[in-house]
């Protein structure tokens, strides 16, 4: 965890919401300057930090709401400081809990070095990166209607559908297949919403794929040189990355991907494990996935992986999959070269 510890005259801390935001700044000896609730303008904004515009900091707890702010603060070249939600214990902790107190204890926290950071994503690539997982939320969503047809299938006990439903030549007739006319209008509701999210993604996917690589190209086709990662997958990794310089090493690298177990420990005894929801759950996703398809039509992958499940079982054979091509994703960005089989494969 990396905390904010430069020092300045004064400290700006905001807890913002989508119309409002309350301020609270403070000097260097810790006495409030100011605290007040604004709307959430960009006039009003600077105009209420403009006496203590000489040498100011502004910080604010990661939420949905942190984009715009942190654009005008680079563009007005005011430090920003984006707090890490998670870690802000100060703020979510205490027996009284509101607006004033928040800004008051982030403000509190900045000043005394110890406010907790996480990444500030940079602007330019922003809107592509949540396009990307846009794009995985109305998969997930397909996915969960081919699912139900297959459920409906269970569930009145009919003969198993043996053909792959994710292709539309497959899908004539499946509604034909239950008696009553209710269920039929079910399913093909069901299979119409599949045809529709098909012709998003298959057209959401080529724009994304035309605009993501002009950012990095070079990277991008050194991931595509994993077996498994294929167009989504590579940009998913790519983009929710940026930079791979921002991680000094590849434990918190992999740490950040929530590919590690972190132990939670007091007095020399172990008690369990925690943080499993600190770091990025796309990239967790995005490594899951490549584990699996890692597997396909590449024997000397499943022969790993039955090696790994002999030693540690076959759920957390998958896991130790993902960890180690995390590891290798972060040995091909920073070293600028393609997947060697014989390298990761090695003892």
């Amino acid at each position: 965890m990396r905390f904010y510890t430069h020092q300045h005259k004064f400290y700006c801390g905001i807890d913002l919401h989508a119309r409002t935001m309350y301020l609270c700044i403070l000097d260097q000896e810790g006495k409030i300057l100011l605290h007040r609730d604004i709307k959430t303008d960009s006039d009003i904004f600077l105009k209420s930090i403009a006496p203590y515009r000489e040498d100011v900091v502004v910080a604010v707890e990661c939420i949905f709401t942190w984009y715009w702010l942190a654009d005008l603060c680079a563009a007005e070249n005011i430090p920003f400081v984006l707090g890490h939600a998670l870690y802000m214990k100060a703020i979510h902790g205490g027996k009284a809990k509101n607006d004033k107190i928040d800004a008051y204890k982030i403000a509190a926290l900045l000043r005394g070095g110890m406010m907790p950071m996480a990444y500030v994503y940079p602007v330019e690539m922003r809107s592509t990166r949540d396009l990307l997982r846009r794009r995985n939320h109305l998969a997930r969503k397909r996915a969960e209607l081919l699912a139900h047809v297959q459920n409906t299938n269970h569930q009145y006990n009919l003969p198993a559908i043996i053909k792959n439903l994710g292709k539309k030549g497959n899908r004539d007739g499946v509604a034909r297949r239950f008696a009553d006319e209710c269920v039929q209008k079910s399913i093909e509701l069901d299979l119409g919403l599949i045809d529709h999210y098909d012709q998003l993604l298959h057209r959401i996917e080529h724009e994304i794929s035309l605009i993501a690589k002009k950012y990095d190209a070079d990277s991008y086709f050194r991931l595509r040189s994993i077996p498994g990662i294929g167009r989504i997958l590579g940009l998913t990794i790519l983009y929710e990355i940026h930079d791979i310089r921002r991680f000094p090493s590849v434990q918190d690298f992999v740490s950040y991907c929530r590919l590690v177990k972190c132990a939670k420990e007091s007095a020399g005894k172990i008690m369990g494990s925690s943080g499993k929801k600190i770091g990025n759950a796309h990239l967790k996703w995005a490594f899951s996935e490549a584990a699996v398809l890692f597997l396909r039509r590449n024997p000397e992958a499943v022969a790993y992986r039955n090696k790994l499940a002999r030693k540690h079982g076959a759920a957390k054979s998958l896991t130790i999959l993902a960890h180690k091509l995390a590891r290798a994703v972060y040995k091909i960005l920073k070293q600028k070269e393609v997947f060697q089989p014989e390298i990761f494969f090695a003892k």
